[in-house]
């Protein structure tokens, strides 16, 4: 039996790496802006950003960040919350007050899942808070809701 997608018939067997690739479709030229201290986390982000046909900016610290973003204008921003000089959540905070920026989601990165970190993450602005170490698909799932969301 097949089902029919978008126009097109899908054998069931199928369907799920179907709606990945089409889902991939949608993040061609989605730009998104990695914001970490540790190189690990900005390769792993980027090479699965890559992958999936995203534009990839990496910034080492939120200094670096806020002197990229103007030239860049990501559609999607993520941050790592402890991060030397300044932290995610001063750079969240300083993105969203940011007339220009203030409806970019930024997406909080941290290895603390407590309730405290998550609702300082939304006192700043944060629109979406994920654990580290996140997979592929938890990442390409956020791009797809923030990003396509804002289209």
């Amino acid at each position: 039996m097949l089902t029919t997608q978008g126009g097109w018939q899908v054998p069931p067997a199928r369907l799920s790496s179907w709606r990945k690739r089409v889902d991939n479709e949608a993040l061609k030229g989605v730009k998104v802006m990695v914001i970490d201290d540790s190189n690990t986390i900005r390769r792993s982000a980027e090479i699965f950003l890559n992958q999936a046909g995203c534009e990839v900016i990496l910034a080492q610290d939120g200094f670096d960040a806020l002197a990229k973003i103007t030239d860049h204008e990501p559609d999607v921003v993520f941050v790592d919350i402890m991060m030397p000089r300044l932290d995610g959540y001063q750079t969240c905070s300083l993105i969203k007050r940011n007339a220009k920026y203030r409806t970019t989601p930024v997406i909080m990165l941290s290895s603390k899942d407590g309730l405290f970190d998550r609702a300082r993450g939304r006192m700043v602005g944060s629109d979406e808070y994920l654990t580290k170490p996140f997979t592929k698909d938890t990442l390409l799932t956020a791009v797809r809701e923030h990003a396509c969301a804002g289209a």
